[in-house]
Formats: C-alpha cells, sequence, structure tokens
C-alpha cells in the first residue's frame, strides 16, 4: 500500500508520545490550512501523559491521562496508530511502516522517544519482572500483583531496582498495590542525578518513614526463579539475598535511535540522534525531538526540554528563528508525602559558587540554594521535605534572587519570601515555556481569573503541575492589583477555602477523600490537598490514622506516628498530663528508654522525649508504655501537644488554684483533637505566669475569682502574645469557652494556619470571637458543643489500637525482607552518658561508636 502527500507540505512525524503532541499542536496553531501532518505511533492508544502515569494506581483510568483528543482531530492531521515505522529511505523521501504502509515526506520529524533500560543480569526475564514507560506496562504490573497476590493469598513482597525519579513513583505505585516495597539503589543515595549526599539521606528518611524500604550500594548480581518459573529472591553482589515477588527495573532510559542508525543519520556514540540548535540531524530535511535527540552529547528523560525541542522544530518549520537553549534539569517528585525538588546548578559546579543551606532534622527538611559568587544570582538548588518554594525559585535561576537567601529557606513564618513578583522574562512553567509576563497577559487581556484558565490559555501547569502553587500566586498578584476578587481555593483540586471545604464535608456526610474529590473536587489531589482534607475527616468522621484509606492522605510522621529525626530514628513520646507522672511511671520509662539506648529529655512541654528508636522497635517500645498506662503524646500530628502548668495551689504557697488538676482535666479532654496546626495550652496557678500560659493557644490565669482565660498566643519565629478573651471563668464556663473556641479554629481556620493569624484574620476581633462564644452571635454554638462531644466519645489511643491490629503494624519494618534487622546506617556516640547520633569523623572511628543489643552498629 502506498500514499502520497498532499498538496502543500507533508511533515512525517514518528512516534506519538508527549512530544510529538505537542509539536503537532504547535505546528497547527501556526500552520495555513496546506500543511499537512502524518503521526504514526506504535501504541494502539491516542497520546497520554507519562509524567503522571502513576495516578494509574491512585484511579486515574487510562481515559483520564489521554493528551487533548481535538489536536489530532484537526482535518489537517492523519494519526496512524498501532503501526510502527520500520525504515526510513532518506533518498525517496519515504517512511515504511510494520504493515507495509508507505507514507512519503516533505519533512521528517523523529520524536520516537526512548525505551526503558534492560539490567543485564540473569533472569531479568522471569516472570514478574517488569519496567515502568507505559500504560501497557502499569496495566501488566497491576494485573500480576492483583493474580499473584490472590494465588499466594497474602500480600507481595516487592522491590524496584533503581532509586531514581522513576523508581520511586513506582515504589509508590506497588505501595499503592499493598505491596510491601524495597528500593534497590546501586549508588550511596536516593535520586543521585538531581540531589547532594545530605540531601539523599533526607530522602531516604522521608521514603522510609511511609514504609518503603531503601537498601544502598547495592548491585544485583542475579534474578531467581522458583519451580514454575516465578521471579523469588535477588541475589547481590556482597553475597546477600532478599526474597520477592515482583520486580520493577528503572534503571534509566535509552534512546529509540535504531531508525536514525539504519537510515545513515548521524548518531552519538553513547546514543541520540545527533541535532543541532534548530533540532535539525545531519539531513537538512530531518529533525528529531524528545528524548531521542542528542544535543550537547546528552540525551535527556525529561518533558520539558523535549516540549522545547517541539517548540523550536514546529519554528523552523514555519521559516521563523528559533534556538534549543539547553537542557533545564528542573524536577519534582511526584509521591504523596514526599516533597522534593532540584533545579539548575544543584551540586554547585560553577566556579566561585556559594551554598546556602537550612536543615530541620526533627521535621524532616533540608533546602539548599546555589548562588554566584557575591551572592546575588540563583544558580540553582534542592529542597526535601518542603518544597513549596521551587515554584517560587526555579523561575529565578539566572537572575537575582531579590532578598535574603534565608527567606526562601526558613520555614512557614520566618521571612517572607518574595512572592507573585517575578520579572516577565522568568519561566514559570519550563515544561511548556511559559513566562511570567506570558501569564500576566492572559490575565489582563485573556480575562483569565484563575489556574484553569490559565492553563487552557497558555498550558502553564498542564504537564507536572509543579508550577501551579506559583501560577496562582502571579494570578493573585494582579488581580489584587487590579482591584479584582481573589481565590481562596486551598490547591487546583479544589476550588474552596480549607473552611469551605470542612463545611462541605460535614453537610454531604462523606467520609473518604475518594468519594469527596469525586463530589467537590477534580483530579487526584495533591500534598496540599490530602493531609487537609485527613484532618478535616478526622474531625467529622474520626477513625484511626492508618485506617482505610486515611492512612495514605497522612503527613510524613503521621504514617508511623513517630516524629522522624536527622539521622534516620524516630523519637517516642508518651502523654503526661499536665507534666505529671508518678514514679512508677519515671521507672517505666526510664526502662524502656535504657533496654532499647535511647537519648531521654525533658522537653519545654514538660514531657519525656526518647530519642533513636528504630522503625522496628517503635511497637515494642509502646507496647511496654501501653501496658504500663501510657498512651501516644500526639508530638507527630497537627493536633494537642501538651498543656504545660505550673505547680498550683496544691504546693505552692502563691498558688490561688490547683492548675495542675486543670492542666490534667484539659490534656485529657482535647488528646488526639485533630487540628489545621498543633495546639498548646498552659495553665498558670497564680498571676507568676510560671506555665507561660500567655504563649499558647489557649492559656489559662488562675486568680481568687476563677480563671481567666487568653486566646491566640504562639512562639515560633514570629511569637505573639495571647489575649484576654473572659475572665473569672467557673470550671464549667472555662471548659465549654475553649471547647468552643478550640472547634470554632477547626472549622474555619486555613489550612496550616496557627492560631494568632488565624485570630487576626477574624471579623470583629476579639470582641467578635466573645459575641461567638458566650452569646452566640453565628448560631453555631450548639454544632461546637455537638463536635467536640462527638470527640470526647470516639477517642481512642492511636497506637494502643495499633497494637490490636496485625494489619497496622506491618508498616513498622526495617527492611521488608528482614523486618527484624537493624538499619545499618544509624551509629551513635556516647555524650554525657547518653546517646547521640555521630558525626561523620566519628563514623570514620569506631572506636568511638557505641555497640551493643539494642544499639549495634553494622559496618
Amino acid at each position: 500500500m502506498s500514499t502520497s502527500p498532499a498538496l502543500g507540505t507533508h511533515v512525517v512525524v514518528v512516534g506519538a508520545g508527549m512530544v510529538a503532541h505537542r509539536f503537532v499542536e504547535s505546528l497547527l496553531s501556526r500552520a495555513g490550512e496546506e500543511w499537512r501532518i502524518t503521526l504514526i505511533g506504535e501504541e494502539q492508544r491516542h497520546p497520554y501523559d507519562r509524567v503522571g502515569l502513576t495516578g494509574f494506581f491512585t484511579g486515574a483510568s487510562a481515559d483520564d491521562l489521554e493528551l487533548e483528543r481535538a489536536v489530532l482531530a484537526d482535518d489537517r492531521v492523519r494519526f496512524l496508530r498501532g503501526d510502527a515505522v520500520t525504515r526510513i529511505d532518506r533518498a525517496a523521501r519515504r517512511v515504511t511502516t510494520r504493515s507495509g504502509t508507505s507514507v512519503a515526506y516533505d519533512r521528517l520529524v523523529l520524536a520516537t522517544g526512548s525505551y526503558a533500560a534492560r539490567l543485564a543480569v540473569d533472569g531479568f526475564g522471569l516472570e514478574g519482572c517488569f519496567v515502568y514507560r507505559t500504560l501497557d506496562d502499569v496495566e501488566k504490573l497491576e494485573a500480576f500483583v492483583q493474580r499473584r497476590s490472590a494465588e499466594l493469598g497474602r500480600p507481595l513482597v516487592g522491590t524496584v531496582i533503581g532509586g531514581g525519579l522513576l523508581g520511586l513513583e513506582a515504589a509508590g505505585a506497588l505501595q499503592g498495590l499493598d505491596v510491601d516495597c524495597t528500593v534497590v539503589q546501586s549508588s550511596d543515595r536516593l535520586m543521585s542525578a538531581q540531589l547532594d549526599l545530605p540531601a539523599g539521606n533526607a530522602l531516604r528518611r522521608l521514603i522510609e518513614s511511609r514504609g518503603i524500604a531503601v537498601k544502598t550500594e547495592a548491585v544485583t548480581t542475579r534474578l531467581d526463579p522458583d519451580r514454575s518459573g516465578q521471579v523469588t529472591g535477588l541475589e547481590f553482589r556482597d553475597g546477600t539475598y532478599a526474597r520477592t515477588d515482583v520486580v520493577v527495573f528503572t534503571v534509566g532510559v535509552r534512546p529509540r535511535d535504531e531508525l536514525a542508525r539504519g537510515a545513515g543519520l548521524d548518531v552519538h556514540e553513547r546514543g541520540g540522534v545527533l541535532i543541532d540548535a534548530g533540532c535539525q540531524t545531519s539531513d537538512p530535511r530531518v529533525l528529531a525531538i524528545g528524548e531521542v535527540a542528542n544535543y550537547d552529547g546528552m540525551c535527556v528523560g525529561l518533558v520539558a526540554p523535549g516540549y522545547a525541542m517541539a517548540e523550536v522544530a514546529a519554528t523552523r518549520l514555519l521559516g521563523g528563528e528559533a534556538s534549543f537553549p539547553g537542557y533545564d534539569l528542573s524536577t519534582k517528585l511526584k509521591l504523596s508525602g514526599v516533597d522534593v525538588a532540584s533545579f539548575g546548578d544543584a551540586f554547585a559546579e560553577t566556579p566561585g559558587a556559594l551554598d546556602v543551606t537550612y536543615a530541620d532534622p526533627v521535621a524532616g527538611v533540608y533546602k539548599k540554594l546555589v548562588l554566584s559568587d557575591d551572592a546575588k544570582t540563583l544558580l540553582g538548588g534542592i529542597l526535601v521535605g518542603d518544597a513549596s518554594a521551587y515554584g517560587s525559585l526555579r523561575p529565578l535561576v539566572g537572575g537575582a534572587l531579590g532578598g535574603d537567601p534565608a527567606a526562601y529557606l526558613m520555614p512557614e513564618g520566618g521571612v517572607a519570601a518574595p512572592t507573585g513578583d517575578l520579572p516577565d522574562e522568568a519561566l514559570v512553567c519550563s515544561c511548556n515555556s511559559v513566562t511570567a509576563g506570558a501569564i500576566r497577559h492572559a490575565v489582563h487581556e485573556g480575562g483569565c481569573t484563575d489556574v484553569a484558565a490559565i492553563k487552557s490559555c497558555t498550558k502553564a501547569g498542564a504537564a507536572c503541575g509543579s508550577c501551579v502553587m506559583m501560577v496562582k500566586k502571579i494570578v493573585g498578584t494582579e488581580l489584587a492589583g487590579s482591584g479584582a476578587a481573589l481565590s481562596n481555593a486551598i490547591c487546583e483540586h479544589f476550588d474552596m477555602s480549607r473552611r469551605q471545604l470542612f463545611d462541605a464535608v460535614r453537610v454531604s456526610g462523606l467520609t473518604t477523600f475518594s468519594a469527596v474529590i469525586e463530589r467537590f473536587g477534580s483530579g487526584r489531589g495533591c500534598d496540599i490537598c490530602k493531609p487537609a482534607l485527613a484532618s478535616i475527616l478526622s474531625t467529622l468522621v474520626r477513625g484511626h490514622v492508618l485506617e482505610g484509606e486515611n492512612a495514605t492522605l497522612q503527613d510524613t510522621n503521621d504514617h508511623v506516628m513517630a516524629n522522624l529525626q536527622k539521622d534516620g530514628s524516630y523519637s517516642v513520646v508518651p502523654r503526661i498530663p499536665g507534666g505529671e507522672v508518678t514514679p512508677e511511671g519515671l521507672l517505666v520509662i526510664g526502662q524502656v528508654a535504657k533496654d532499647f539506648g535511647l537519648y531521654t529529655k525533658i522537653t519545654g512541654g514538660q514531657r519525656i522525649d526518647m530519642f533513636g528508636a528504630r522503625l522496628e522497635q517503635l511497637p515494642d517500645i509502646w507496647k511496654r508504655l501501653v501496658d504500663a498506662g501510657f498512651e501516644s503524646g500526639h508530638a507527630y500530628g497537627k493536633s494537642l501537644r501538651t498543656v504545660k502548668s505550673c505547680v498550683g495551689s496544691t504546693w505552692c504557697r502563691y498558688g490561688v488554684q490547683d492548675s495542675v488538676g486543670m492542666a490534667v482535666q484539659l490534656e485529657l479532654r482535647y488528646r488526639g483533637l485533630r487540628s489545621p496546626h498543633k495546639i498548646k495550652l498552659g495553665v498558670s496557678g497564680c498571676a507568676r505566669e510560671c506555665a507561660e500560659a500567655r504563649g499558647k493557644d489557649v492559656g489559662v490565669i488562675a486568680t481568687e475569682a476563677g480563671w481567666n482565660m487568653y486566646v491566640g498566643g504562639n512562639g515560633g519565629f514570629t511569637p505573639r502574645h495571647a489575649v484576654l478573651l473572659a475572665e473569672g471563668l467557673s470550671d464549667d464556663e472555662l471548659l465549654t469557652a475553649i471547647d468552643r473556641f478550640l472547634m470554632y479554629y477547626i472549622f474555619t481556620a486555613d489550612r496550616l494556619q496557627r492560631t494568632a493569624p488565624w485570630f487576626e484574620d477574624l471579623d470583629g476581633g476579639i470582641e467578635g470571637l466573645r459575641e461567638v462564644i458566650f452569646e452566640d452571635s453565628l448560631g453555631i454554638c450548639a454544632d461546637l458543643d455537638a463536635a467536640m462531644a462527638a470527640h470526647l466519645d470516639s477517642y481512642e489511643d492511636e497506637w494502643k489500637a495499633t497494637l490490636e491490629d496485625p494489619e497496622k503494624l506491618r508498616r513498622f519494618a526495617s527492611f521488608v525482607n528482614a523486618p527484624t534487622t537493624p538499619d545499618p546506617s544509624l551509629a551513635y556516640t556516647a555524650e554525657r552518658g547518653q546517646p547521640r547520633p555521630a558525626t561523620d569523623d566519628e563514623r570514620a572511628d569506631s572506636r568511638v561508636l557505641i555497640a551493643g543489643t539494642t544499639l549495634e552498629v553494622r559496618r
């Protein structure tokens, strides 16, 4: 069969992936009616979003992932799918497909992409071994897991070989299929192409806190089968062995340049069709774009450079001037609960480059900015644990930072970083090459007033989505400048604020994230709306933090109900209401700390924090604490932390009320109460204020006439003193007032908003708050009282419930294949009679390391 080109210029595009789709769309938008395009793809599918492939495991269908069909519905386009090109005849300017179809071209565009690299090990082709590249791949993976787990009658054990960006997303997909997953990486850290060693270590702790095991510096040498030919285990270079039921290879990609080689085009020795800045190959009638193209000695498996090439190629074909600017290697991990981004010169390879770093080991955060030698120009950066600044920072690469670098690194509540004030030339969306100026133009000239409209108009945020928050900020700034109303949407998936979403869930009675997003939102959710909705559901629906869908919505620490520390261990904080503890309780805590080799410290909230617990030790530690009458102190959650108290009238000669008794009552009343942010209370037995109650969200100070209640105090980077709400309250009046204040805050505050800024934003200020709580000015006091009563009725200790549930306990394993094996990366030394994490120098000197039954150091 042979076809001839139609009148006019005929362009044949080989490959029907994201980059090819983008090229066709760009060319059609500017070409005349005389142009014709034939698109040839070997998959039977319409072009789809490979960047969002992991969404397939969180409910997205193949249809959801499809790219815009209207592009290929144009009369100028002919789409041949399920028919791969097998030969290019450059002399005749003709391609031949597998079916025998021959298509002539005036210009040829190669967009054949890449294929998943094959690991050269015995057993690669065993049943149960997969790559992670196409929709067919993930559909086969899902079908295998479901079938095999049913055959075995248990959840599968899985291994992902390759700890890069795609490998971690594949691990998240396996976990979503209820597979106990381990990521095996040959280098010393995860995402080694994007992250330095400190960042890689921080990422490892985040991944492990999700229940995904990590094995670094491990080279797989063989895969072993069972009698039926199913993969059953892996052997490593160091002689160790790990059992597995399913293996996913994510060891990189290779350009699909076999057609180009067969046609005699110049190809790089390491693979890829050589192109110039205009995307032209060694044949002036042939262009190459995307992952198959080799520019400046590199082929890159990211969509953003491919889109940039598509635009350049379309412009050149239409007679315009355009040049590929080089590779933007910025990346952002798409894994719920794990925030990671890398951009620009992340490894500070520029001569004279300076590093500015911020680390918060308790929160699991590591951030680094790379600056020019005069500390003025941003060159790149790494963000782990909190990548919220990525959208603001990446567009500034190569330009003046315009402020103190610390403003971009410090957590919320620190120095404010500039937002929405990017120069017009700053590239906001690298995937689609959209500048800040183009977004502003869309707002003022195109009438775009929200992110959805901007996406439709400019395509900013339509690919990987990492720039959406920056787009939202720019739109908000422009609308505010013109006096227009601003959207208060919680994120792109919910067109409502947290308060509106709270009311919607309360009225509708929906009980799961999937049901809520189906009715009130769109898409599959993100790391902004998922934890926010988890908090809302915990108030309205209640239930265990690790129950059902809830487990997939939580922030990092909530996944294992413990605070992750800088060395990858965890802290254990039992609740000690009001700071009051019996000698027997102290003995139990001391014995547990001694038996498990934990570092102990009295906290500012009058509790005892035990540091250095390994993941697999947490259930054993909590079993002993729960048996002794202790319960979770919720140090890991956005909830009530502590109620601090002085000794009060029981012992103190100045005390006028029983502050300890009241503190204990309050802590037992509000324990486990989930909220938009953490909550702290304080109770002082007299005006001397030894409990520092006026620095708390709710402060209670005793007087001869009763209790004085203060609200809206916070510590942190921007401390606020609490404001007097009421005086001379009785015990019952105080409890009712605090009930209503806390529930009103939980009902109406924004995501991650502390009580101090929430209180400052309230209509009517302190007088308005008094009217709500004491006069029921909004008519909601009955609802607030009922919500608190429901909390009191439904409270259960999360750790006690976990210890009674074998399914939940499966999360607490150091390694999937060796659940009780200590993490060999943990090392400690003694200081002031207690263990603490060893420094790098101390690790090199094994004589200073602690070794024993509970803190064994494996070298």
